[in-house]
């Protein structure tokens, strides 16, 4: 569902630059805008913005500065580098009321607790929007982004990684996958993509896998079960340079399903590295 052309818009922010690509594309739109900075997270770059800085278990601040800037759009978005001790931060007295529900949710994954942070702001009347909502450039349509389309020779290993991407999300398992001359060479697991992409190069360096030139398709897409307002996949610059070293020929995303983090700088290295970057659109279910 669009979000509201003037209405204000709380970001509630962690590390990188999706952030303030959000920020200014709402203030472009008319938007009045601010900041939620998690200290630790969140980067100083977001002083551009009307901004305010928390700690984690600052609930009752937290929701004071919601209630101050009298938004009901609410997107939370930027990379938690360090899953936060909860067990061990001092609470404020609005962490304390809702500690049962923090409590509860802690005790799932990761995946849970987001959709339990979802919960507690739609109880309190705030409603939680993606970052794609706001900017809608952050993912991709179908096609190439860059300059290379994707060649007759990639379409076999492109259909395969999607195929493998998304049997591991269906388990939740994974959001990515590497196919090469036809066959799945390597699945996405807890060192996330740019890991996997590492373990495909040392395979190849190991003489493991055997091609010449450039072969071979990464390929990521969203889980079906996943709440793409506070968690979508991403690629970005640096899932680019581990492609490229790894030799893939590619690199194929969900359309409308993954962010884009620095469209032109993915779209400047690719183009630079010979690879092709295409928006996919995946069948559903039986389709």
């Amino acid at each position: 569902m669009p979000t509201s052309g003037g209405d204000p818009l709380t970001i509630i922010a962690g590390s990188g630059p999706l952030p303030l690509h959000v920020a200014r594309t709402a203030a472009r739109a008319g938007r009045p805008v601010q900041i939620i900075g998690i200290i630790g997270e969140a980067d100083p770059e977001i002083a551009e913005f009307p901004h305010v800085w928390l700690k984690w278990g600052e609930i009752g601040r937290f929701e004071s500065v919601l209630a101050a800037h009298g938004p009901k759009d609410v997107v939370l978005i930027g990379a938690i580098r360090v899953r936060p001790d909860f067990p061990n931060i001092k609470v404020d007295f609005g962490a304390i009321r809702i500690l049962p529900e923090v409590m509860k949710l802690l005790a799932n994954g990761d995946s849970d607790l987001l959709s339990g942070v979802v919960g507690i702001l739609a109880r309190r009347g705030y409603r939680v929007v993606g970052a794609h909502e706001v900017a809608a450039d952050l993912v991709a349509g179908e096609g190439p982004l860059g300059a290379k389309p994707v060649p007759r020779a990639s379409r076999r290993d492109v259909d395969r990684a999607l195929a493998a991407a998304r049997a591991i999300g269906i388990i939740d398992a994974g959001q990515a996958a590497v196919a090469a001359n036809g066959r799945v060479v390597a699945l996405e697991a807890a060192e996330g993509t740019d890991g996997m992409l590492e373990r495909v190069a040392a395979l190849r360096e190991a003489g493991r896998l055997r091609w010449s030139g450039r072969a071979g398709v990464l390929a990521k897409c969203a889980k079906p079960q996943q709440d793409l307002r506070v968690d979508m996949p991403t690629i970005g610059p640096r899932t680019v340079e581990a492609a490229a070293r790894a030799g893939l020929a590619g690199i194929a995303i969900e359309a409308g399903r993954v962010m884009i983090v620095d469209r032109a700088e993915v779209v400047r290295l690719a183009d630079a590295e010979g690879l092709f970057v295409s928006g996919e659109t995946i069948a559903p279910e039986g389709g």
